[in-house]
This record gives C-alpha cells, sequence and structure tokens, in this order.
C-alpha cells in the first residue's frame, strides 16, 4: 500500500496511545503527567500532519480538483484504506472519550488531544496518495496557456 509509512505510524502510536491511557486510568497519580505529555506530542505531530496535508491538498488543487472533505474523509483513497485509517481514528478517539471519563477532571482530559494525530496522518495520506480528478472550471488551462505566452 502506498503510504505504507504513514499508516504504520498511526498504527503504532494508536496501540502506544491506547495502552498509556488504560495504564494512566488505572495508575493516575504516577503517570498524570507522563501521560499528558504524551497526549500533547501525538496532538502536536497530528497538527503538524495535518497542517502538511492542507499544504500539499493547495498544492494538488492546483491542477486537480481537490476539496477538504476529500483530504480528511479520506473519499480519495481506497475503500481498505480509508477503513484502516478511520479505525485508527475512532479507535484514539474511544480510548481518550472513554479513559476521559473515568477518570474526569484529571490529567486524562489530555488524551482527547491525541485523535488529532489520526485525522493528520489520514489527511497527509490522501493528500499525498489520493486520486484526484483533473480540473474541469478552465483555470488551469488559462495557467498553462499564460504559462507557454510569457515563456
Amino acid at each position: 500500500m502506498a503510504g505504507n509509512d504513514l499508516y504504520r505510524t498511526n498504527l503504532y502510536a494508536t496501540i502506544a496511545f491506547t495502552i498509556a491511557a488504560v495504564v494512566a486510568a488505572i495508575f493516575p497519580g504516577p503517570l498524570r503527567i507522563p501521560f499528558a505529555v504524551m497526549s500533547c506530542i501525538l496532538f502536536g505531530i497530528g497538527t503538524i500532519a495535518f497542517l502538511w496535508a492542507f499544504g500539499k491538498a493547495l498544492e494538488r488543487s492546483r491542477d486537480h480538483d481537490v476539496s477538504v472533505s476529500m483530504i480528511y474523509g479520506m473519499t480519495v483513497a481506497p475503500k481498505d484504506v480509508r477503513r484502516r485509517f478511520h479505525l485508527l481514528t475512532f479507535i484514539q478517539t474511544a480510548v481518550a472519550i472513554a479513559t476521559a471519563s473515568i477518570r474526569p477532571f484529571t490529567a486524562q482530559a489530555f488524551g482527547i488531544l491525541a485523535p488529532m494525530l489520526g485525522l493528520g496522518l489520514a489527511g497527509l495520506w490522501a493528500a499525498r496518495h489520493g486520486t484526484f480528478a483533473e480540473r474541469t472550471d478552465g483555470r488551469h488551462k488559462a495557467r498553462e496557456m499564460n504559462r507557454t505566452k510569457n515563456g
């Protein structure tokens, strides 16, 4: 699968986050700070991936018909790829909500930030490897004609 590195990163991060969230919910005292830090790091990586995906989508939109829903909804990805990425994001979200519900008003609340990783990596996969239709609005052709005229 193209972009397998993004999927593996998402998978391993989901496993690590799930283990950390469950263990931190069971032993909240000593693990509250490490869990909060881990959640913030996953959020940061996810935010960077999200912005990178948006930039890549802007770049691709010059030649292809691109929309935000195509990128982050992964409608341009094969069904099995979309299912895998959405499943991991769902697991991240479910684990975050469940563990934050068990320990409300504690560091477990930081876990709610972690699913940004799944969203960002899914968007990055779609922006890099998705199959988009060519632009049909004529702007692409006009831009090419201007480049040809102006040298």
